[in-house]
């Protein structure tokens, strides 16, 4: 899903990019367009469009996976690699967030697909890494490694809602219009 909603984000930059003055699919209101989250300076913040960091970063995430599902074992320098892109990844998403609801004021829809994405992936990823180093972690630790491991569903619906009630609250005038 995740390397879908970046690939199609760079579909649409080069629809806008071609012509200027075109509709994008994802332009459904004044609060849902990626359209004025596409022409801010926060979409291109690296000087390339940042849904190439999510082509690149999903590729590698699917081929993992596949990897995975063949019945290989990775490396621990692999997994702390993986760890390393997907912290990056969070506070990235995290920081999108932020730019979207308070500085842009508006949402992407394929941009809530890679948010959406991004967190369980953060989530699966460091539950894994936390389980692979359990053993050697002092046992106090050892109990608070299994705690969030067993909880890591918990936590993913948790921030789900934190960030909906954050979009809520931060257009909640718009919505209520919108529903009469």
């Amino acid at each position: 899903m995740g390397l879908w909603a970046a690939f199609t984000l760079i579909v649409e930059r080069v629809r806008l990019l071609v012509e200027p003055t075109t509709a994008l699919s994802c332009d459904l209101n004044p609060v849902v367009s990626c359209g004025s989250v596409m022409t801010s300076a926060q979409a291109s913040v690296f000087g390339f469009p940042n849904p190439l960091i999510g082509v690149v970063g999903f590729t590698v995430v699917t081929v993992t996976g596949v990897v995975l599902l063949s019945g290989a074992q990775l490396p621990g320098w692999y997994w702390a690699g993986l760890q390393i892109g997907v912290v990056f990844a969070i506070g990235f998403v995290h920081w999108l967030i932020f730019s979207s609801l308070y500085r842009i004021g508006a949402l992407c829809p394929y941009c809530l697909v890679v948010w959406v994405v991004v967190i369980p992936l953060f989530v699966a990823v460091t539950t894994r890494n936390l389980r692979a180093v359990a053993h050697r972690v002092p046992p106090g630790g050892r109990r608070l490694v299994t705690t969030v491991v067993g909880r890591a569903p918990v936590l993913v619906v948790v921030w789900y809602l934190v960030i909906a009630a954050l979009v809520l609250q931060r257009f909640w005038v718009f919505w209520r219009t919108q529903l009469g």
